[in-house]
């Protein structure tokens, strides 16, 4: 049996945020007003890397609300104005938490969402957890085949854009206008370079597609309840393009897991050399961006890159039947 690679830090312990306190008074008093009680008690969201505001929020009237909040000078504000547009627009087929208000207030923006009572997936994946979590982007991916006008009146991007302006790392490092990324030292990427940037380059042509993507299917980006359903968060950059490559994304963390990606990921029926294509583009990226100095967002970012690169290069090497120089970072 293949190894099992696991993070550093598990996903649910990621995020590096503000607590209750830290909100500015006018803000916690608005929270609170449109609440309808004071707050009570304020549960940190784990998962996650951006650094603003995120906590299920319990008040002194027994209830509870999911609540997002950053000043409007972030661009993270922004993100959660998205996101309050898109999970409005989504159809009852998906499973996600829906929109109850959103404020503005002080200089800083907030979203209040439904409260999912879930669990990020643990690592390695369960394969409960991971059937539910496939299951509900299968439900998604067939109601978003075809996205409503109020979907698309948000600004959907193409995935196939997104790859050639965001995603063609290897082509810039074979042509000299970048360099290996230290992070990459130690794999199979150096003498498979032209091998990496030509599956890359074959990307776009195979994403395409009318439907819409969640754009960023993770494992810390789902959530189990107690029921073992999965829900589907974090609905901030959806794109169009092909529901498969979503799918890619999720088991870049199954494949780590010692599961068989390989098994999963032909259910989706992806084009020749197009989940290939998917794990070079998306291990240059990550490999790229964990090379980068510190981050703004949680410090665990660079970890969760270095991490998802490597895995991504394993998968694609062993798919390819590349030899490899060193081990993923197994433990």
């Amino acid at each position: 049996m293949r190894p099992i690679s696991l993070p550093d830090v598990p996903y649910d312990a990621t995020a590096v945020r503000p607590s209750w306190s830290d909100l500015p008074t006018p803000v916690r008093e608005a929270i609170s007003a449109r609440l309808g009680a004071p707050v009570t008690a304020a549960r940190s969201a784990g998962g996650g890397f951006t650094r603003a505001f995120a906590a299920v929020l319990s008040t002194a009237a027994g209830e509870s609300a999911f609540v997002k909040a950053a000043a409007l000078r972030d661009p993270t504000s922004e993100w959660y104005a998205r996101e309050h547009a898109i999970t409005s627009a989504l159809p009852p087929e998906v499973s996600a938490a829906r929109p109850s208000w959103t404020l503005a207030e002080a200089g800083w923006f907030v979203l209040c969402l439904e409260t999912i009572d879930g669990r990020i997936p643990s690592l390695p994946w369960s394969p409960s957890d991971l059937d539910a979590a496939l299951y509900a982007w299968s439900e998604a991916a067939w109601a978003l085949a075809d996205p409503t006008p109020e979907l698309l009146a948000v600004g959907l991007p193409r995935l196939p854009d997104i790859l050639r302006a965001e995603m063609s790392w290897w082509s810039l490092i074979e042509s000299g206008r970048e360099p290996m990324p230290a992070t990459a030292h130690g794999t199979v990427a150096p003498e498979r370079l032209r091998e990496l940037a030509g599956l890359e380059r074959r990307l776009p042509s195979k994403t395409g597609g009318s439907g819409m993507c969640h754009g960023d299917l993770r494992v810390d980006n789902v959530l189990i309840d107690g029921s073992g359903k999965a829900w589907l968060c974090d609905w901030t950059w959806p794109c169009l393009g092909a529901p498969w490559y979503d799918v890619v994304t999720l088991l870049i963390s199954a494949y780590a897991s010692g599961l068989d990606a390989d098994a999963y990921i032909k259910k989706w029926h992806p084009p020749v050399d197009g989940v290939d294509g998917a794990l070079a583009a998306l291990a240059g990226y990550w490999l790229v961006r964990a090379a980068d100095g510190p981050s703004s967002a949680s410090p665990h970012s660079r970890q969760h890159q270095l991490f998802s690169g490597r895995q991504a290069l394993a998968w694609l090497a062993q798919r390819r039947g590349w030899s490899h120089t060193a081990t993923p970072g197994s433990r």
